[in-house]
């Protein structure tokens, strides 16, 4: 196989993050550790794990970034937006999630970490009110976030950006007339359409401005027609969406092996205490209806009910999340799963997960930030499907349905990076090692 053109990863990598709360704050501090103190960046495909090349005699086994030309966590500069926070420093110390030792000897690069008005409407977070926000209409918006981005390139010398969507959860919508094409979205932002959220002005502006975005949030954003459409006239990779962090991650672990030995499934409950921003945003029925889609749709693609009805055809799958303050970023996510094998017999799993949310998201955020990147300079654009393994609703190219088995996910990623390395496709088939 031929290895793509990929360009170096030279020069500094500034990774905009437009919110600057709990998930962003964490990810900087993270990855500041990292390179001041060596701190190992657990969670990190991009960072710790390995890749097998060849067959399995053959001991190749690189760590990945060994393996593929990514940024080096010493060339990353950070920048972001936030309507509440003034710098990153003061984000992680109100959002809790990390101790004040662990901020206390990097707090000067934190507080560093200087946010940009933000684009606000508390139409779509009702929970929050925003302090440091933009002015004018839709369309100066987007202009103006179109300059902090060209300023934060120049004043920080950046060579490349990319961009992660760290924002709160919007309120629901469905796609509309003003998101079908580039022309009727930008007549939108000047005529102020109320059906044009924030993340959409961000998505706009950074897609425009030539610079890959993730979105980490349920919200309609890259996954709208005229993103779609703007990303591959700009040359630009987009992926989304919604961050694969706690109980969905647990889903998409626990679901694949179920079906692996066709074990029916009656009933999947779900009930998430959380205590954070994100906990009270999704307080309102309008920003949970947006998660709850998000989360929803996850066993359906996996199980297949249309294919095996008899084992799938008749799941309650319900789905709650519960602002309790106490919990802060420690988030619970609580599973009860009624299933059934041989004869019919029921049989009940339940998980109990402890999880600390940002902690978990933090890593997603570097990988897809460094993925992203890679994929521009290997002159990729438009969706990137193969990055579907950080996210709970994976955005699909083309029309074929989004995978959601991590395990396949985990798969498609690895060979995708050595297709562009040029790497022969790891199929586990194994006959290489007895047939004649």
């Amino acid at each position: 196989m031929t290895a793509r053109d990929i360009a170096p990863a030279t020069g500094k990598l500034g990774i905009l993050t437009p919110g600057l709360g709990a998930v962003a704050s964490t990810f900087i501090a993270g990855v500041i550790a990292a390179r001041k103190s060596g701190e190992e960046p657990i969670g990190s495909l991009t960072q710790m794990a390995n890749i097998r090349l060849g067959e399995r005699d053959e001991g190749r086994n690189p760590k990945i970034r060994e393996f593929v030309p990514l940024a080096s966590l010493d060339d990353i500069v950070f920048g972001g937006w936030d309507p509440i926070s003034a710098n990153a420093l003061e984000a992680a110390r109100t959002c809790g999630v990390l101790e004040e030792r662990d901020l206390a000897p990097i707090s000067g690069e934190l507080e560093g970490v200087v946010a940009m008005d933000a684009v606000f409407d508390q139409r779509w977070v009702s929970k929050l009110e925003g302090t440091r926000v933009k002015t004018g209409s839709l369309w100066e918006q987007a202009e103006a976030l179109i300059d902090d981005i060209e300023r934060f390139r120049v004043d920080n010398g950046c060579d490349r950006l990319v961009a992660v969507w760290c924002g709160s959860t919007e309120a629901y919508r469905e796609p509309s007339a003003v998101h079908e094409t580039v022309a009727s979205f930008e007549a939108g932002l000047k005529a102020d359409d109320p059906e044009i959220a924030p993340s959409q002005v961000y998505a706009y502006a950074l897609i425009q401005s030539g610079v890959p975005i993730a979105n980490g949030a349920p919200n309609l954003s890259v996954d709208l027609p005229c993103m779609i459409e703007l990303a591959e006239a700009r040359g630009v990779p987009i992926a989304g969406k919604d961050f694969k962090t706690g109980q969905t991650l647990m889903k998409t672990i626990l679901a694949p092996g179920f079906k692996s030995r066709m074990l029916g499934m009656r009933g999947w409950y779900s009930t998430n205490i959380l205590g954070n921003r994100d906990g009270e945003v999704l307080d309102d029925p309008e920003n949970f209806k947006s998660k709850e889609v998000s989360k929803l749709g996850v066993l359906d693609t996996i199980l297949q009910p249309e294919v095996y009805p008899e084992l799938y055809g008749n799941i309650d799958h319900v789905v709650r999340i519960n602002y309790y303050p106490p919990r802060g970023d420690n988030k619970e996510g609580w599973d009860n799963i009624d299933i059934f094998g041989w004869l019919g017999y029921p049989m009940q799993i339940k998980v109990d997960f402890l999880c600390r949310d940002s902690i978990l998201a933090a890593p997603i955020v570097l990988d897809l930030a460094l993925f992203m990147d890679l994929a521009h300079r290997a002159g990729e654009s438009g969706v990137q499907e193969w990055l579907s393994f950080y996210l709970k609703a994976p955005q699909a190219a083309g029309e074929t349905p989004a995978e959601h088995d991590l395990f396949i996910q985990q798969t498609k990623l690895k060979n995708t990076l050595r297709w562009m390395m040029g790497e022969e496709m790891i199929t586990h088939l194994g006959r290489e090692y007895y047939d004649d």
